[in-house]
């Protein structure tokens, strides 16, 4: 029988608050993620918005997403739901204003 020993994401590691990162880079898992889900970009295609990223680095931080999935996913919906809090407490613009009147936005 073949002894197999558990291995770490080479990639990834986890900042101070627990975020995972890619390392080498500033960029978090979630935000390569929400490239891959917002656009449906593939491994290579990720590659090719990112160029400074790894093929190892972007399957590291896809590997890591769907072993986190349901934390990831969490983080994800939290990050939106902040979002959509700032967009209600601030006033619109005056450019926005003007946009809107215009039917541009």
């Amino acid at each position: 029988m073949t002894q197999t020993t558990k291995t770490t994401y080479e990639h990834i590691g986890l900042s101070n608050e627990g975020i995972p990162l890619i390392l080498g880079t500033t960029m978090k898992v979630v935000e390569l993620v929400l490239d891959h889900k917002a656009y449906g970009w593939s491994p290579e295609e990720l590659h090719f918005q990112h160029p400074s990223l790894s093929m190892g680095q972007i399957y590291s931080a896809l590997a890591y997403y769907w072993d986190h999935q349901e934390t990831l996913d969490d983080d994800i919906e939290r990050r939106m739901q902040m979002v959509d809090e700032l967009r209600r407490s601030t006033h619109p613009t005056a450019l926005e204003k003007r946009l809107r009147a215009k039917g541009l936005i």
